[in-house]
């Protein structure tokens, strides 16, 4: 899993959006392309740039500015906001953006994305911000797209798409915890790489984002940022996280396991996965009953019920099954 460096711009200052709103934009660095140098330095795999002056008001004052950031960080640079034209997005491209990312514009013109990947392969990436029923939301979260998650996926793949950004439309990252079903959900849809731009709260959260797999396929990166200029952990420590997961993973590949054992280990890993997602459903809860919203916080509570019912017949069945298997 890479880890992609958030850098949002806003009138020439990187910024932090609470839920995404532009009037509570909260300055961070009067320097973009000195927080996106120390991102590096903090081990960043890959940098990733939100120009919201062009995303929210079709202002293109930040582009200069996103120039010079890709030619002075080292690593490769992929560039989101305001890139609703072909020509936009190869100017970005020629200048050197190892990606563009398109939001709106790709969802309600596909024939250009498909333009675009013809001309531009692997440099066009597609973000999508997702509502809980999988709706899509489009221009900064404020409207209903009409479109589903499973519908743009395959589309944008026969496209040519390089990669799927995904998060959740409303989400505060730093309180709310990620929805790791739709997460699931992509990777079974598409085998483009899917990364997860919604951001984590901590490292746990990271760990269950890796724990994610449909038929050895993963998620292949996470945006950080605000969790990160938080406190919660470093780039440091999430590499650490990561590069234990892959020793993990190969030690796994390399045993010759006895093929029932590996079942098992699979089921149980099936358990664990449907425990983190009750665990998400019951802080997901606890977040929307503490904002007086009963409803969604009952919906929520019911379905942490429903994935800790469906854990425990999974242990159930589990327990019957090594019973016979111990009488045989």
């Amino acid at each position: 899993m890479d880890l992609y460096a958030r850098v949002n711009i806003l009138d020439g200052r990187s910024v932090r959006l609470p839920r995404g709103k532009m009037t509570d934009a909260i300055t961070l660095d009067n320097d973009p392309v000195g927080r996106a140098l120390s991102w590096v330095s903090q081990g960043a795999d890959f940098i990733h740039v939100v120009d919201l002056d062009a995303a929210a008001n079709r202002d293109y004052r930040n582009r200069d500015l996103i120039d010079r950031l890709i030619g002075e960080v080292k690593v490769p640079v992929q560039v989101a906001g305001g890139v609703r034209s072909q020509v936009e997005a190869a100017r970005l491209i020629e200048s050197g953006a190892w990606r563009v990312v398109m939001g709106t514009a790709a969802i309600e013109d596909q024939t250009m994305v498909y333009e675009l990947c013809q001309k531009y392969p692997e440099h066009i990436a597609v973000s999508l911000d997702v509502r809980p029923n999988e709706e899509l939301a489009t221009r900064g979260w404020t409207q209903n797209s009409g479109r589903f998650l499973e519908e743009v996926l395959l589309d944008m793949a026969s496209a040519g798409v390089a990669a799927f950004l995904i998060s959740e439309a409303g989400r505060d990252a730093l309180v709310e915890p990620p929805d790791n079903s739709m997460m699931r959900d992509a990777l079974a849809i598409v085998e483009e790489p899917i990364i997860a731009a919604g951001g984590v709260r901590h490292l746990d959260d990271l760990r269950s984002l890796m724990a994610i797999q449909k038929e050895g396929h993963h998620i292949s990166g996470v945006v950080v940022g605000r969790e990160v200029t938080h406190g919660r952990f470093t780039l440091e420590e999430a590499k650490a996280v990561i590069a234990e997961g892959y020793v993990r993973d190969t030690v796994t590949q390399t045993i010759d396991v006895a093929p029932h054992i590996a079942e098992a280990a699979q089921d149980f890993r099936r358990v664990a996965d449907e425990c983190e997602l009750a665990a998400s459903e019951a802080r997901t809860a606890a977040v929307r009953l503490m904002e007086m919203d009963v409803p969604k916080g009952s919906a929520h509570a019911f379905a942490a019920h429903g994935h800790l019912r469906r854990a425990d017949q999974m242990l159930d069945e589990l327990a019957k099954l090594h019973a016979e298997r111990a009488r045989s």
